[in-house]
């Protein structure tokens, strides 16, 4: 007995207060090292939920993603958005390294069908990264979305207000972004570990125009080279 409660803090289902988790899973390196570092698994959290909330608007919350996405995408996996709330421009996502005929666009057309399509392409195991732009409030929505993606092998990511940041969630991992003398400044929110004590200060692009205002979704179509999906 004594020898199994010795060993017992090693085991990959618990973790120390003072430590970060150890996942089943490794994460999928985001591309900045500073990240990687603070994050369990070393990554994007594959199989739970991750939360990004932007301070405004195009602050940098998709270039954050890039690396990670691009080297997927050159790995020849797929990479869904589920209902972005305007068209993402081909062309910056190409420059950025990202293979377009890699990238499937999920247009759904109401607040549930934005959730249905969300889990249904987690369901599909299709995708190794699902990006979704979701408002919902709904606490046992969230749950059903965690329960699919922890059911997945993919990674998945959830856009939300900034209003919403302190809300409870099952997320495993939560993430406050803001821009902070010229650099993106990233508050851990919660993750799998002790808290951190401040920011960190990321040296990211200047943020692309994935990021911003393109064109109203509703009245264009889909960017050339990205396949597109309505629900």
């Amino acid at each position: 007995m004594t020898a199994t409660l010795h060993t017992l803090p090693d085991h990959p289902a618990l973790w120390r207060g003072d430590g970060v988790a150890a996942p089943q899973l490794p994460g999928i390196p985001t591309g900045f090292s500073a990240l990687d570092v603070v994050l369990p698994g070393g990554g994007w959290p594959v199989g739970a939920l991750t939360e990004v909330f932007a301070a405004r608007e195009g602050v940098g919350e998709l270039t954050l993603l890039l690396p990670a996405l691009a080297r997927l995408a050159r790995e020849m996996r797929w990479i869904a958005f589920v209902a972005p709330p305007y068209l993402p421009y081909a062309p910056a996502l190409a420059a950025a390294g990202m293979v377009l005929a890699r990238l499937l666009v999920v247009r759904p057309a109401s607040d549930a069908e934005k959730l249905w399509a969300t889990r249904q392409v987690l369901a599909s195991n299709a995708c190794n990264m699902v990006l979704a732009w979701l408002d919902t409030t709904d606490a046992s929505a969230l749950r059903r979305l965690q329960l699919a993606t922890e059911q997945s092998s993919a990674a998945a990511v959830l856009f939300r207000p900034a209003r919403l940041a302190h809300q409870a969630s099952p997320a495993a991992l939560k993430l406050y972004l803001e821009r902070g003398d010229g650099r993106l400044a990233v508050h851990v929110l919660k993750r799998r570990g002790a808290r951190l004590a401040g920011p960190l200060l990321i040296d990211v692009p200047r943020p692309l125009p994935t990021d911003v205002v393109a064109r109203d979704l509703s009245a264009q179509p889909a960017a050339a080279g990205i396949s597109a999906w309505y629900a």
